[in-house]
């Protein structure tokens, strides 16, 4: 185990809205979970087809005021311990979140499908749809983790030939995502987070139709496919995986690429983007390489 894991995000909404969304528990089931209940200052439990290890509640309240909520959770048998801290700032809200009990960057890349390894994507994902639910932006999605279907669509308010450069450009696609991408842009050609030279098993690009698709293919099997089309003006983005277990999932993988569909479609439709993530810290991470897609 290590130290905690950190992040920090911008949130465009008064501290209170927030707040509200993070402690009521109807907002809860819009962004969060299947189920919640809270009774605060007692009561903080969320579980659901949503929530790893959701068939019951495993949520234990520590704190909830001042707009400061900590939560202990268990996981895979370890209590974590979860904490969500807001602050005013000049655009709305800052929150910083940390989670202690989680395993290194390391063996998470050993097993980002566990319960435990699966909570890094599973709150940047949770947290992205927290932010655009408090703004007022529609969900992108979240991850049942009782279907074995990976298929997700979404419309950007953008056209075709912009999204498709933000994920055929690596230059582009860095500037949303958050980490550096290298790619050989051509069918056959490598596709690394991070970079080339450094990753010994890059991923490979096995389609590339210019303004409609682009498919990657990972050494494991799993093949990763974005599909666009024209959509009123805008453009609909189908995002797939497959070429995996239906006994396995990779839960932990498309949690982490959904919370990237979400900060794409911010970046092609908020006023005056800034990304999402201020801070990102994942304790054992080479070189401070930031990645939410358990790659």
């Amino acid at each position: 185990m290590t130290e905690p894991t950190r992040f920090q995000v911008r949130v465009r909404a008064p501290i209170d809205e927030v707040w509200h969304a993070l402690t009521d528990p109807g907002a809860l089931r819009v962004w969060l979970s299947e189920y919640a209940e809270v009774g605060l200052p007692s009561r903080y439990e969320f579980w659901g087809r949503y929530t790893p290890e959701g068939d019951r509640p495993r949520q234990r309240l520590l704190l909830a005021e001042n707009n400061v909520l900590r939560f202990a959770w268990t996981v895979d048998g370890t209590e974590t311990v979860v904490e969500i801290a807001l602050a005013e700032d000049e655009d709305g809200t800052s929150l910083s979140f940390s989670q202690t009990g989680l395993p290194d960057y390391a063996a998470m890349l050993a097993d980002p499908d566990s319960s435990l390894g699966m909570m890094h994507t599973f709150w940047a994902l949770s947290v992205a749809n927290l932010v655009d639910h408090v703004e007022g932006r529609p969900l992108t999605a979240r991850c049942d983790l009782t279907s074995p279907l990976m298929s997700e669509e979404v419309r950007i308010d953008a056209p075709r030939g912009e999204v498709y450069s933000s994920i055929a450009d690596p230059a582009v696609f860095t500037r949303w995502f958050g980490a550096r991408i290298e790619a050989e842009t051509h069918v056959g050609g490598r596709w690394a987070m991070g970079s080339l030279e450094k990753d010994p098993d890059p991923a490979k690009i096995v389609d590339l139709v210019p303004d409609s698709k682009m498919s990657l293919a990972y050494q494991d099997g799993v093949v990763a496919t974005w599909e666009l089309e024209d959509s009123g003006g805008g453009t609909k983005l189908t995002f797939v995986q497959s070429g995996f277990s239906d006994a396995k999932p990779p839960y932990g993988m498309w949690m982490g690429w959904l919370s990237g569909l979400a900060e794409l479609r911010r970046f092609h439709e908020v006023h005056s983007w800034r990304p999402l993530w201020v801070d990102i810290q994942l304790e054992g991470t080479p070189e401070g390489l930031i990645t939410l897609d358990g790659k």
